[in-house]
């Protein structure tokens, strides 16, 4: 099987990148460059017409959403044990933590868009960026009451690929939220970044990051 993945460091792309490491599968990576505009390219829209990554190829068929492409490859690599198949009893709550993935993440993209995509401060809202800090924290609640039964990671059972959906985000979140009242987040935070396969995945030295500072403070209102 011929896989190649379209990736971009510290962008979304990197929930399957993780994966793929997680899996230990062969595949191909291509970089691409998140701020200078190849993306928008003509031969990478013949990929992707949304000009984002991920995207990834297999076997000639491209699949394009991140959520998607987690669930697709839990489901024909069964063996890795990183899905939960239909009739398993965490079927639901894997499914709905996947998913879940984007309530966080679509916070996470509108900050890193107000704080780094539009650099200069009068493009700007302070209103916008302390509304979507708050509403990022919140989201976060729900994971931080589930991670409250003593579990480690999402599924009472173990790792899986809802954790490199979900985790992710709350990795990124850090970046804009403060986690003093999300000790539990803040646990989960560190333990998949200390997994192997996370470390893998992390851009090289020297290699380009979206995200320069250890936290992006919002605007005064």
């Amino acid at each position: 099987m011929q896989i190649t993945l379209h990736h971009a460091h510290e962008a979304r792309s990197f929930r399957v990148l993780w994966l793929l490491e997680e899996m230990g599968l062969d595949y191909e990576l291509v970089v691409h460059n998140f701020f200078d505009k190849s993306l928008r390219k003509p031969e990478y829209l013949e990929i992707n017409p949304a000009a984002r990554v991920p995207a990834l190829e297999i076997d000639g068929r491209i699949i394009c959403e991140s959520g998607a492409i987690v669930e697709y490859l839990c489901e024909i690599f069964p063996e890795k044990g990183l899905g939960r198949p239909a009739g398993d009893p965490e079927r639901m709550e894997y499914l709905d933590m996947l998913h879940y993935a984007e309530s966080i993440g679509q916070h996470g993209a509108n900050l890193t868009q107000a704080h780094i995509v539009l650099y200069k401060p009068e493009m700007r809202s302070p209103t916008q960026m302390n509304l979507e800090a708050r509403r990022l924290h919140k989201v976060l609640e729900r994971m931080e009451r589930m991670l409250g039964d003593g579990r480690d990671y999402l599924m009472a059972s173990g790792f899986s690929g809802a954790d490199c959906a979900v985790g992710f985000g709350v990795v990124l979140a850090r970046k804009f939220t403060s986690f003093d009242a999300l000790p539990n987040c803040a646990a989960y935070a560190a333990r998949v970044e200390a997994r192997p396969a996370y470390q893998r995945a992390l851009p090289p030295v020297g290699g380009q990051r979206i995200y320069t500072q250890e936290f992006y403070e919002a605007a005064d209102v």
